[in-house]
């Protein structure tokens, strides 16, 4: 068989949101990236082929900003009628025409050479080439769930439920246990104009009655996606996966049958548009990091000083029986909403250069509860993707970043519109050296390293259109960026996709509190002015304009909006 081996800085295996944000941040930080997935499309979870929705914080301006709300905004931007085909094709552009990284789809990694407690290389078998692919490089991440470079590699794991008296932690049962939540195959349905049979197989379940369904709402309203299909938290999630998906399937098409042919569910003009084949997980191995995440660090808010991302779901503990428990299916402990997560559980204990991101971060089962929803994740990625371009520039560890570059990292974050709670960006010397002025309205708040509303303040300017902001220099100053931080919107409450299909199915759109229009001029010292920058129509909320000039003035004049009214900006920056 055929055999490419590959050279980088740095290795992800896993591509859902977690390993792309890993991969994305680390090449367009200038190292060389391989990132290997062993699905034919990208996204994990929340790709066409499991279909849930990016969920995240809950609250008030919480959402999840970074390469995730980048990824989300192209999507409402291209994707108006919201389909899965082009879901998958904006994950696969953000990837496959990155700048030093490599996409290796179709590829599942299955060995591992070891050099003492460093992974020298990994191999991974392309299905579609026959190709076996080895990867080396000084850094590996792991996001794929399932953990798999821990059995490779001997890395350090947990997996199930943690007896409650370890941490004390009053959510976890008594005993420990092998036990995990379940994994679950998704529903998708279409409305139609006229009523629509539906023959189920014959070896689907049967379910004649509403007795099945205590606690479990099988309406077609709402957001509703049958999440609670779902078993296999008894089982092994990993070994017993194809025996799982067989039993789902049989369950999956029951229920549809049931709302399609034994009562009453409002369902009779509406199709069966999608089965999921691929099951969803919720829960596998997790490594074992420096921190042991927990309950206890959940509820008290996380306040750690290697805070690298947050969280804000609630701890949502389903039962291990899943549809064959006939009470709730889960239960939503409170969680604060942020709360931080640290650094050090985002690396391998025993495993010198070998980071992890996603669900199986170092965390007991409680706190996973809560971390291991999607959006969350992607930040976690961003995180370990953006330190391993500090590890590779000095030759350090994961832990070698913590010890001597975690700053440097939380700041490199925040530049990227990462948000985490309790720190404030630091603003660009530059910046501060020039004189801030608008056309209306104050600019000050541009300038205290806050980029969403806190409860307190706006921290933004707000203007119009017509409206102008400029920072002036005393004297010359030579320049190579510009740092604009528009409104995406933080409270918006529609899904990167959707459920189901209604015949009154919302048309998805850039928000509108976007500033749409707008451009850049500078002025040099005999006052000439140049407009180095124009865009019209733009639905990004972080946007760096690259330039190099010598400047008196640096001007941003708003051209247009979505709507009208009064917009706001929460960064203007030059370095």
């Amino acid at each position: 068989m055929k055999t490419i081996t590959h050279q980088a800085d740095f290795c992800v295996v896993g591509g859902g949101l977690a390993g792309m944000c890993a991969a994305i941040a680390a090449a367009r930080n200038g190292i060389k990236t391989v990132l290997m997935h062993d699905r034919p499309v990208l996204g994990g979870n929340a790709s066409s082929e499991i279909r849930m929705w990016v969920c995240g914080a809950h609250g008030e301006n919480k959402i999840e900003t970074g390469l995730i709300e980048e990824i989300r905004l192209e999507n409402l931007y291209r994707n108006n009628y919201p389909n899965y085909s082009i879901w998958d094709s904006i994950l696969y552009e953000k990837v496959r025409f990155q700048d030093n990284l490599t996409l290796l789809l179709n590829c599942s990694c299955n060995q591992a050479q070891m050099d003492g407690d460093k992974i020298k290389n990994i191999t991974g078998w392309q299905l579609t080439t026959e190709t076996w692919h080895v990867v080396e490089a000084p850094l590996f991440a792991d996001c794929s769930g399932d953990s798999i470079l821990a059995p490779l590699s001997g890395a350090e794991t947990r997996y199930g439920r943690e007896a409650s008296s370890e941490f004390g932690e009053s959510i976890e049962p008594e005993i420990a246990d092998d036990k995990t939540m379940g994994m679950s195959c998704l529903i998708q349905a279409r409305e139609t104009t006229e009523p629509q049979t539906f023959i189920a197989p014959v070896w689907a379940n049967k379910y004649a009655t509403d007795e099945y369904f205590k606690h479990r709402s099988h309406t077609l309203e709402g957001n509703q996606n049958f999440w609670w299909l779902e078993i296999g938290g008894e089982q092994d999630t990993i070994h017993d996966a194809e025996a799982i998906r067989d039993q789902l399937l049989k369950i999956g098409f029951g229920v549809w049958d049931h709302i399609k042919n034994h009562g009453n569910h409002g369902a009779d003009n509406w199709v069966l548009e999608w089965m999921g084949f691929l099951p969803g997980k919720r829960e596998s191995r997790r490594y074992i990091g420096d921190y042991i995440m927990t309950q206890n660090d959940v509820a008290a808010g996380g306040e750690f000083a290697d805070i690298i991302a947050y969280g804000g779901w609630s701890m949502d503990d389903h039962h291990p029986e899943g549809f064959c428990y006939p009470g709730p299916p889960t239960i939503f402990h409170p969680a604060p909403s942020p709360y931080g997560i640290p650094y050090r559980a985002l690396y391998s204990r025993n495993i010198s250069n070998l980071f992890c991101a996603g669900r199986n971060i170092s965390t007991t089962h409680a706190a996973m509860s809560s971390t291991r929803v999607q959006a969350t994740c992607a930040t976690l990625g961003q995180a370990i993707g953006t330190a391993a371009v500090l590890a590779v520039a000095d030759k350090l560890s994961p832990r070698g970043v913590y010890e001597q570059k975690i700053t440097d990292l939380q700041n490199m974050l925040m530049d990227s519109d990462c948000w985490l709670p309790g720190l404030t960006r630091t603003i660009p010397q530059l910046t501060m050296n020039g004189k801030l002025t608008a056309s209306s309205g104050n600019p000050e708040p541009l300038l205290n390293g806050m980029e969403r509303p806190d409860g307190i303040a706006d921290n933004c300017w707000q203007c119009t259109v017509d409206d102008w902001l400029e920072l002036r220099f005393e004297q010359p100053e030579t320049i190579n960026e510009i740092r604009l931080v528009f409104d995406s919107d933080l409270n918006r409450d529609y899904k990167n996709m959707v459920a189901k299909f209604p015949l009154d199915m919302p048309e998805y759109a850039p928000p509108k509190t976007l500033i749409k229009g707008f451009h850049l001029e500078i002025e040099d010292q005999s006052g000439d002015k140049t407009e180095v920058f124009r865009k019209i129509n733009n639905y990004q909320r972080l946007v760096k304009i690259s330039v190099a000039c010598k400047v008196n003035v640096v001007r941003l004049h708003i051209d247009s909006l979505y709507t009208p009214g009064l917009r706001k900006l929460f960064a203007f920056d030059v370095r």
